[in-house]
């Protein structure tokens, strides 16, 4: 009897659902000087939504566009050039295009006075893996780039956001 019990206990287990982790991915952010920023981190949910979180530091206070890169890849005494363009994903820049946005198009973040940024958002026109729409992880990577100025929402093909002042190639965990 006690070996019916636990074949059916272990059959039981083997048929109930498995709720996979979500998939993630950090961004280790880094200045031209090397000096480490901090951290962007994107989460794939079960929605489909990318959630992004980025918490950074040592920056210039005030208003900077950040967008991801096409290509994971972070010269920096090639001023970030490295990466490439906004992950255009046949689209031109800006929210207030009406050809736009980029996928790699985010909010304009803003730092305050203590050269602390956390924030938060969400993010429909990208993924993580392949499978998804504009994938990040795809066979040349991407990067998050921090620009030394805001992002205008309109030209193309960058938003007037000026220089590339951090940078951070996207990576899942090993």
């Amino acid at each position: 009897m006690t070996r019916i019990l636990f074949a059916a206990a272990a059959a039981t287990l083997m048929c109930a659902p498995v709720h996979a982790q979500e998939a993630s991915a950090t961004a280790r952010m880094a200045g031209a000087d090397g000096a480490d920023n901090g951290t962007v981190t994107f989460t794939q949910t079960k929605s489909g939504v990318l959630h992004i979180v980025v918490e950074m530091t040592n920056l210039a206070p005030g208003s900077h566009g950040l967008h991801i890169h096409e290509t994971g890849a972070c010269d920096a005494a090639g001023g970030f050039k490295s990466a490439g363009g906004h992950y255009a994903g046949g689209k031109e820049h800006g929210i207030n295009n009406a050809n736009g946005p980029h996928p790699g198009d985010l909010p304009n973040v803003h730092v305050g006075g203590n050269g602390v940024l956390k924030v938060e958002f969400f993010a429909t026109q990208l993924s993580l893996g392949e499978g998804g729409a504009n994938p990040l992880l795809d066979s040349d990577g991407s990067a998050v780039i921090l620009h030394a100025e805001p992002d205008d929402y309109a030209s193309d093909p960058a938003g007037h956001a000026g220089n590339r002042v951090a940078c951070g190639v996207v990576e899942q965990p090993s």
